[in-house]
């Protein structure tokens, strides 16, 4: 470690670099480490004439890293994240509660989790469980929590992820929808900003809508399509990890007979930067269990669904 303090200016810059390469932007980087704009050119400039290399070059107008930056880079943020995982486990060691961290949409949270959410504390009494809520169609990178639910290409599970289910797609409205629907000539559908417009052309019942009036209403946060459906505004496009809470309930009802399958799979992902905490696999395991015991339930209510076949 003593040649090491030798390479650099100082242990600090280590914090600067690694912030203004995250950010590729020297003002975030200052915003976050509660320094000035010109603070951190200084050290990078200083760390740059210590190690006698470049770290960064401007392109146009915008900071980007060289490849002995990209390199220094990788190395630094593996460390940072290994140091970091080290001091979670010695807070855990001490209070007895360790810290899940969540990156999961808004709707999953709402409707999916939060009814379930006494059994999970019961079953994990001392975990901490934050979130990384995500309002619209859902993606992004899973290094900086411990578990992102992301749809991923084809049903082959991920290097780092875990299969949870197939994309599973369903129409469904609330029974004060359907009642108020047989008295009228229209049709409300409630749409998703981010998805398909054109979704009802998958399922062979909403065909028959093409011969009456439809109107339409659109969120950009799927939790709120959801909500619009459990209150009787229309049908709304189910996605059955979402929903399954509310059809088991009966709050919200299948309008077709067969669900659509998009070729997705919905997947628990973790970063392969770092190692998995034991923890983070059981609450991983929970989910997966409380997802397919549901389907299964589901599909016994609904048989012409035919879930069996999926899960």
């Amino acid at each position: 470690m003593h040649t090491l303090r030798r390479k650099l200016p100082s242990a600090n810059a280590l914090f600067v670099f690694e912030a203004a390469a995250r950010y590729g932007n020297f003002t975030k980087a200052a915003a976050e480490l509660y320094v000035t704009q010109p603070a951190v050119s200084r050290m990078l400039s200083r760390m740059e004439e210590h190690m006698g290399v470049q770290l960064f070059q401007r392109v146009n107008g915008r900071i980007i890293l060289t490849d002995n930056g990209n390199i220094l880079y990788k190395k630094i943020s593996d460390g940072f994240r290994g140091i970091e995982a080290a001091i979670q486990e010695i807070e855990a060691r001490s209070t007895g509660t360790e810290t899940v961290n969540l990156s999961v949409s808004t709707a999953f949270t709402t409707h999916w989790l939060m009814p379930r959410m006494n059994k999970l504390h019961k079953d994990f009494p001392s975990v901490d469980l934050r979130f990384q809520l995500i309002s619209g169609k859902i993606g992004g990178p899973v290094d900086d929590v411990d578990l992102g639910m992301r749809f991923v290409n084809g049903y082959e599970v991920a290097e780092f992820g875990a299969l949870v289910m197939p994309e599973m797609l369903l129409p469904v409205c609330s029974q004060s929808y359907l009642d108020q629907a047989a008295k009228s000539r229209s049709e409300t559908l409630i749409n998703f900003a981010d998805g398909d417009p054109d979704w009802r052309k998958r399922f062979p019942s909403l065909q028959k809508m093409d011969n009456r009036t439809a109107k339409a209403q659109t969120f950009s946060d799927y939790a709120l399509v959801v909500q619009a459906a459990l209150l009787g505004h229309g049908i709304a496009l189910g996605w059955l990890n979402v929903v399954s809470h509310w059809m088991l309930t009966g709050a919200l009802l299948p309008v077709d007979q067969e669900v659509s399958l998009t070729g997705r799979s919905c997947q628990l992902l973790h970063s392969g930067r770092k190692p998995i905490r034991s923890v983070v696999t059981e609450i991983r395991e929970w989910i997966i269990e409380e997802t397919r015991s549901e389907m299964v339930a589901i599909g016994k209510i609904y048989p012409s669904l035919k879930l069996e076949k999926f899960i």
